[in-house]
């Protein structure tokens, strides 16, 4: 006896469960911490370009408080900043609400492995990207950590 299994919706339109399993960008906030504007400016309207909705901060302890009053969906959070800087700021998220809200770290400065392993060892660490940073690789990363798609894949 020969059984044969029907085609379910995944062998017939595979294009169509992923769709289903990634959500639209279009809900979904994206705190941005670094204390260059011009660095801030970029990645803001890189995000906003996705369709994310985004809010800035400057420095560790506007972080900390907007992820706290916000509940941002992701951080990218710049490690070089003033007043609390990013180690502390990525310490004190790990506590209360904001523990679950993922951290893309992003940095100018060149850090050997031993400090890169580290950083990306924190539990609210996602990912890590050294400036300048690619924009398909944070795009990418964005889409990939909110199980979201791009705009243009509705």
């Amino acid at each position: 006896m020969v059984l044969r299994a029907k085609k379910t919706d995944i062998q017939r339109r595979p294009e169509a469960v992923i769709m289903e399993i990634f959500t639209s960008s279009v809900d979904k906030l994206v705190l941005i911490v670094d204390d260059d504007k011009e660095v801030m400016d970029l990645l803001e309207a890189i995000v906003r370009k996705e369709g994310f909705k985004t809010e800035t901060a400057e420095d560790g302890v506007e972080a900390q408080a907007k992820a706290r009053s916000l509940m941002p969906d992701l951080i990218i959070l710049d490690l070089m900043l003033p007043r609390s800087g990013g180690f502390e700021t990525l310490h004190s998220l790990q506590s209360g609400e904001t523990s679950e809200i993922p951290v893309i770290v992003i940095t100018g400065r060149k850090m050997d492995r031993t400090t890169t392993e580290m950083i990306t060892r924190e539990s609210n660490v996602k990912d890590f990207l050294e400036k300048p940073v690619k924009t398909e690789m944070l795009v990418s990363r964005i889409h990939l950590l909110l199980k979201t798609r791009p705009p243009n894949k509705l």
